[in-house]
């Protein structure tokens, strides 16, 4: 399974929000599993979608014949457009699938790993990360994505915004400590994503 994330600052809100519903047309297109987004809850203006295919092959069709024709409604109404594509590595929890009726917030890690450490920093999402998050209240799903150089994201389905906020800081300092993430990442950056579900295809 190929993830397609898209995070872009939003000029026009309306215009998008509206644009935004056009794309329900992927329904139709051979290999998309499903797509959901909404807005940063701590960055005002900046929405993040996350989209999923069966492969790459399915996903280079659809942007060779009917990307541009969706994405027309939207233009102009956004900048900065940030758009990575993973491919799926393993589940977070067990059984990952792209549907979100049942969450209400999306969680985003975006990890660069020093090259040395990938195999140490994946078996830490297997042995010390994924046990923690399988086992938090509200946690539905999730999966672990992989970029070419060392780039990975981490995406997960949370209940709600209360049952994400009890896992916190001090319990996340130590799973670092035990993970030794520190010497495994360069640069870690996420967001808490408020989902629309408007915007679920």
């Amino acid at each position: 399974m190929l993830v397609k994330w898209i995070r872009l600052t939003v000029v026009d809100r309306r215009g998008f929000e509206r644009g935004q519903r056009k794309w329900a047309g992927l329904l139709g297109e051979p290999g998309f599993r499903g797509q959901a987004g909404g807005w940063s809850r701590s960055r005002p203006g900046v929405a993040h979608l996350v989209a999923f295919w069966e492969s790459r092959a399915f996903y280079d069709s659809f942007m060779a014949r009917s990307h541009d024709r969706l994405a027309a409604a939207q233009v102009g109404t956004f900048k900065d457009a940030h758009i990575r594509l993973f491919a799926h590595e393993f589940d977070v929890k067990v059984g990952f699938r792209p549907t979100f009726g049942d969450a209400d917030v999306l969680r985003l890690a975006h990890c660069r790993v020093r090259q040395d450490r990938v195999d140490h920093f994946m078996l830490m999402q297997e042995k010390v990360w994924n046990p923690a998050m399988a086992g938090s209240p509200g946690m539905l799903r999730g999966m672990l994505g992989r970029a070419p150089g060392e780039e990975f994201l981490v995406v997960s389905l949370w209940q709600s915004a209360a049952e994400r906020g009890k896992y916190r800081p001090e319990r996340v300092e130590r799973l670092a400590l035990r993970a030794q993430i520190a010497a495994d990442i360069e640069a870690i950056a996420g967001d808490v994503v408020q989902l629309e579900p408007s915007w679920t295809v």
